[in-house]
């Protein structure tokens, strides 16, 4: 199957969609919601990308490459973020989004 190559990267994808769910939903339970603002923002941007891009790597889209740049990058904002702020699920966010921005920047160079 095509898309098995990309095993490893989709797996990532949905790792980091749901670190970023959780952050998010976390984020709006915090004291002071405002300013969370950007990184809850950022957070439902990244989960919604990571999960397209798993869909289109499951699906072995042409478009396959272009996502996953696109991915690594929303990854990489949200990660430096998260790493902004000291609550335990900003931390373990904005490892998942880095290792979801190395992975994915990996599958564009070589599919």
């Amino acid at each position: 199957m095509p898309h098995e190559q990309f095993k490893s990267c989709i797996q990532v994808c949905f790792e980091c969609a749901e670190a970023c769910n959780h952050c998010a939903a976390a984020c709006l339970q915090e004291q002071d919601v405002k300013m969370m603002a950007r990184c809850i923002a950022l957070d439902i941007d990244c989960a919604q990308v990571c999960e397209l891009a798993a869909a289109v790597m499951s699906r072995a889209s042409e478009s396959s490459k272009t996502v996953c740049r696109a991915c690594a990058e929303i990854c990489e904002m949200c990660g430096q973020e998260c790493a902004k702020h000291q609550m335990e699920h900003c931390k373990q966010c904005a490892q998942a989004c880095k290792r979801c921005a190395d992975e994915c920047r990996k599958m564009a160079a070589m599919a």
